[in-house]
């Protein structure tokens, strides 16, 4: 159940549908960061965006509008065939055809190539603090009910939550925000305020610093937005601890998607020897010695990473003599296990993103190709291969393809035995492929 914050009560916040969606906040309480609302007419223009008398209109160039009406959320720049209307970045436009017919609403970014990214495809829909509200409160109370045996989840996923552009992350009592795009940047002080008032959580920490903000004009953005970080920030998933550093961490701190394969790892690690490349804070190596591993090879490139790796692995009593740290490039390591003969019942492969863009498919689908093609040579009989994309612009079909090559190359048969995908508070649109960016396929070795 959602409950607003003690803090919020003793204020007389006034109820966000009858008020359209304003709240009484105290600089006593909450700094320069929240303004005193004295009414509605004077509220800070610190924090509220100028709203302009009409919705300024952009057109779409003829036949460009078929994957808006199967709902897709994003329009790109050569589609737009006039956008004279719109002069602030990230303002909400109305959307329409080359004929006038009303398309949807959308955030406008004139720096993108991602022009337009859709906030509602219903006419009907005024996009003000309401409807920001709405969506978030949504978010959240899909996610009340779920079993993800944690204390850590992603609330907002960008536009599978009709909120393009903005991750909102729960670590325990801290909230981590990541901006990707110039729309929600608009809107950022009243998404905060929401949040705060939403999940009644007394941190908010952002970790807008992706490189996709630059291809939206922004520069990065990094630091504490309220309330306070513990000093030592513990999460629990499937009854293990993990240190999250949300400050310098990867992603918002940890790959929260990779949360249900983690415990796929577990279930078959029993008495086996075991390579985890990337292994970034000890995800997968952790659930790898508690579901019994004979030993657990790990390789991540940051030596920070692997530091609080093995602080993970020592604060849940897990066997340290079982566990090899390797500070390298992956790839070298690959090269130089296969020289040595060394051989593995289980290889997981989790990269960083060979492909942030549909420009680096073809480079990325070699690199794919080369590393998964080292570890199918490292393997054992019988031995199996967990490899992973998180590369949105590698589809699923394309990365079996890549795999299939690799194993041809290698002169070895694979059979798939399961496919890995990302947790179940990462939600996919049907009419948005692009969000389904984390895959993975578990291998075995047949001869």
């Amino acid at each position: 159940m959602i409950q607003a914050p003690k803090i919020f009560d003793a204020l007389s916040r006034t109820n966000p549908i009858n008020d359209r969606g304003f709240y009484r906040f105290t600089g006593a309480i909450f700094g320069d960061l929240f303004m005193t609302k004295a009414n509605d007419n004077n509220f800070s223009e610190k924090f509220m965006k100028p709203k302009s008398t009409s919705t300024p209109i952009i057109r779409l160039k003829p036949g460009r509008e078929k994957s808006v009406h199967r709902r897709h959320p994003w329009v790109f720049s050569g589609a737009v065939e006039s956008e004279v209307d719109a002069n602030q970045p990230g303002q909400t436009v109305r959307v329409e055809s080359s004929s006038g017919k009303f398309l949807g609403f959308a955030a406008w970014s004139p720096k993108s190539q991602i022009r337009l990214r859709f906030w509602s495809f219903n006419e009907q829909d005024q996009i003000d603090e309401n409807f920001i509200y709405f969506r978030l409160k949504k978010a959240l109370t899909c996610r009340s009910p779920s079993n993800l045996a944690s204390n850590a989840k992603r609330l907002v996923h960008g536009e599978a939550d009709g909120l393009p552009g903005l991750i909102v992350d729960q670590y325990n009592q801290v909230l981590v925000l990541q901006i990707l795009s110039v729309g929600v940047e608009y809107w950022k002080e009243i998404l905060i305020r929401q949040l705060v008032d939403l999940t009644g959580l007394g941190c908010v920490y952002e970790r807008s610093d992706a490189d996709v903000r630059r291809l939206e004009g922004l520069e990065k953005k990094c630091g504490l937005i309220f309330g306070k970080l513990p000093s030592n920030l513990v999460i629990q998933e499937h009854g293990l601890e993990y240190s999250i550093d949300v400050e310098n961490g990867q992603k918002t701190g940890f790959y929260l998607d990779q949360r249900a394969n983690r415990a796929k790892i577990q279930e078959i690690s029993t008495n086996k020897e075991i390579l985890n490349c990337f292994c970034y804070t000890g995800g997968f190596t952790l659930n790898a010695l508690r579901g019994g591993a004979k030993f657990v090879t790990s390789i991540d490139s940051s030596e920070q990473a692997l530091q609080m790796a093995k602080l993970n692995v020592k604060t849940n009593g897990l066997p340290q003599e079982k566990t090899e740290w390797i500070a390298a490039d992956v790839f070298k390591s690959l090269r130089k296990f296969r020289d040595q003969g060394r051989n593995f019942d289980l290889i997981i492969l989790d990269p960083p993103k060979f492909a942030p863009t549909k420009q680096n498919v073809e480079k990325a689908s070699r690199a794919y190709k080369d590393i998964n093609l080292l570890a199918m040579k490292l393997l054992n009989a019988g031995g199996l291969l967990a490899s992973f994309s998180c590369s949105s612009a590698i589809n699923p079909e394309l990365f079996k393809k890549i795999l299939a090559s690799s194993a041809e190359d290698a002169g070895q048969d694979f059979s798939i035995l399961d496919t890995f995908s990302a947790d179940q508070d990462h939600p996919q649109l049907l009419s948005f492929p692009e969000g389904d960016y984390l895959k993975g396929l578990l291998l075995q070795k047949l001869y």
